[in-house]
């Protein structure tokens, strides 16, 4: 597949293969539509991680993973380990999913812990972090404040959600995480953001990048007229 493409919103799209049912195969030929229209990373689930980068290479498009994906609930020395792991086979960038019921909980200790242990393990190989809250779990001051600890615990991004959960990015949850990230941490958007309208919306509030399904891309990349089966992500 070829499709020559100059816009600049595919560099802020990650690209997401991660439905657990794709084939080889299929997963293959979602990244390659990533690929193709130049986002910034294909996001794909970890048993994919040497296919993606086998597939990225020579191209503008990096690899980034989930970890702990997608209900957050593993041990945090475990996600360390994974993130270990990942970061052999070639991922560039991580998109973990903290433990959202310490969240609910109000375990901001364990939290931060929880973040710190696979910051801890990426930031020295230069990999980012995203920590994926799953918001639509949890109230504004509970995004607020895991905002604060995703800052201390010194993680590249934070993000709304899996999309694999009841509920997508809200602009709500995106502004108060861009009013406490106040420039120290960047900001992701992810779940439901399917057309050019939407994914500007939140760029132009101040989001860097964007979580997408890989049958939203085309669609906000201007190359599709929108019939494409979008579920999921």
């Amino acid at each position: 597949m070829t499709i020559t493409s100059n816009d600049p919103i595919a560099r802020t799209l990650d690209h997401a293969v991660l439905k657990p049912e794709l084939t080889r195969a299929e997963a293959e030929a979602e990244m390659q539509i990533g690929i193709a229209h130049g986002v910034r990373t294909i996001c794909v689930r970890p048993c994919d991680i040497a296919c993606a980068v086998a597939l990225c290479a020579g191209t503008q498009t990096e690899v980034s993973c989930v970890l702990a994906f997608p209900h957050g609930t593993a041990l945090s020395a475990s996600k360390a380990e994974e993130a270990q792991r990942y970061i052999e086979m070639g991922a560039r960038e991580i998109d973990m999913v903290v433990n959202y019921a310490f969240i609910r909980s109000g375990m901001w200790s364990e939290v931060e812990d929880d973040i710190r242990a696979v910051t801890d393990v990426a930031r020295p190989a230069g990999v980012l972090v995203k920590t994926i809250f799953e918001t639509s779990s949890l109230d504004l001051a509970e995004i607020g404040r895991a905002t604060e600890a995703a800052v201390a615990a010194r993680a590249d991004f934070v993000k709304t959600s899996t999309g694999f959960a009841n509920g997508s990015a809200t602009e709500e949850a995106v502004e108060i995480m861009l009013k406490i990230a106040a420039g120290r941490i960047a900001v992701k958007p992810s779940g439901g953001i399917r057309d050019r309208a939407r994914a500007q919306l939140f760029l132009d509030m101040g989001a860097t990048r964007l979580g997408v399904g890989s049958t939203s891309t085309p669609i906000i990349c201007g190359q599709s007229d929108g019939t494409l089966n979008q579920t999921g992500y």
